[in-house]
């Protein structure tokens, strides 16, 4: 059904687009036959795909990744589409309409999309009242990607993520410190090694400090059968990192891994370069600055998740992301390194049939 829809789709804008879309889902959902027969075709699962990681159990192996649902509206509706987890953000302490339109742009050709979207969300304490109000779909893992404000200069960006991690703490499984989307100046100058190391140090501070006020993790290490809400102990953090690092930069992120005792990275976040790309380069220049994703970083990301995987004396955990438009994508992640993998823009071209393909590959 979605390729007959592509080119009608393909014909709006792609903000607008994505909009009618994830609201055209949630409106069909509400059907009860409908959402039936969404389940059925695309809820594949096998107790074959199950992980436990970060201590917890996921389902299956494939996400959603951040910036798809940024403010906790849809995660029910894409629950149904058979992802085993769901990462909603990146949120911010206080809403922010994030940069002008247009800010997303399609390149077809490359299978590829280019934002400069600016961190736009409502805010901490709206997703925290969706959290509150819609409750857990499922068995799904539920991420919170937390940001700072773009009026908040860098020297006070612990205190942006502060506020998110102690909201959402109660609401979500596990954490992801973005300091790597390049449409926030100045954001990803938090990636260099002293001032991550303070930011991520300090959210270990607070992680324990909350814990220890709240619930201690079950005996199993796993999140089964707890409703959301009352999760109260220590909750992984994960740091997601730029496909544009250096070698000698990803040898610093090891060692802030190892001295913060965070439990893992999501490589990568979009990139800044612009090569390869088929697309004509004046229509690249006309687009302007932004972050690229999709197909052109698939090789990138996958490099940066082999490197630190090799690195880390196989040790490291990671989630997959970027350029992930197929089952052979999803797995040359995976032989990389990464235990998990995160959709979004390969989806926007393959369809939501790629979530069922990449796990019926996953044990074929």
């Amino acid at each position: 059904m979605y390729q007959l829809l592509k080119p009608l789709l393909f014909q709006l804008a792609p903000e607008k687009a994505h909009h009618l879309t994830v609201q055209g889902l949630a409106a069909l959902l509400k059907t009860p036959l409908v959402n039936q027969t969404f389940r059925s075709i695309y809820g594949y699962e096998d107790e074959r795909l199950e992980k436990e990681l970060f201590g917890l159990r996921f389902p299956n192996p494939v996400g959603l990744a951040a910036g798809f649902d940024k403010d906790g509206k849809y995660y029910h509706d894409m629950a149904a589409l058979g992802f085993g987890f769901l990462e909603l953000g990146t949120v911010t302490p206080k809403p922010q309409v994030g940069n002008p339109q247009p800010r997303l742009f399609r390149l077809p050709q490359d299978r590829a999309l280019i934002n400069r979207m600016g961190f736009n969300n409502e805010g901490v304490d709206a997703l925290v009242s969706r959290l509150q109000r819609k409750g857990r779909p499922g068995n799904v893992i539920i991420g919170g990607n937390i940001g700072k404000n773009k009026v908040t200069p860098n020297e006070q960006a612990g205190q942006d993520y502060q506020i998110c991690f102690e909201q959402l703490f109660t609401y979500v499984d596990y954490f992801v410190v973005n300091v790597s989307s390049p449409n926030t100046p100045n954001l990803r100058a938090l990636q260099d090694k002293e001032p991550l190391m303070q930011l991520l140090g300090d959210l270990q501070s607070s992680n324990v400090r909350l814990a220890e006020n709240g619930a201690k993790r079950p005996a199993t290490g796993s999140n089964q059968d707890i409703t959301l809400g009352e999760m109260n102990w220590e909750k992984p953090i994960l740091l997601k990192i730029a496909p544009d690092l250096t070698d000698g930069q990803l040898d610093d992120i090891l060692e802030i891994v190892r001295e913060t005792g965070i439990a893992g990275i999501i490589a990568t976040n979009t990139t800044i370069a612009r090569e390869p790309l088929i697309t004509d380069s004046a229509e690249i220049s006309a687009i302007g600055n932004g972050g690229l994703s999709g197909a052109p970083v698939r090789q990138r990301s996958t490099e940066v998740i082999r490197y630190l995987y090799e690195n880390s004396g196989q040790q490291l955990d990671i989630i997959g992301v970027g350029g992930i438009d197929s089952p052979e994508a999803a797995r040359k992640k995976m032989d990389a390194g990464a235990k998990l993998v995160q959709v979004y823009s390969g989806m926007v071209y393959a369809g939501p049939g790629l979530v069922r393909d990449i796990k019926k590959s996953l044990i074929s």
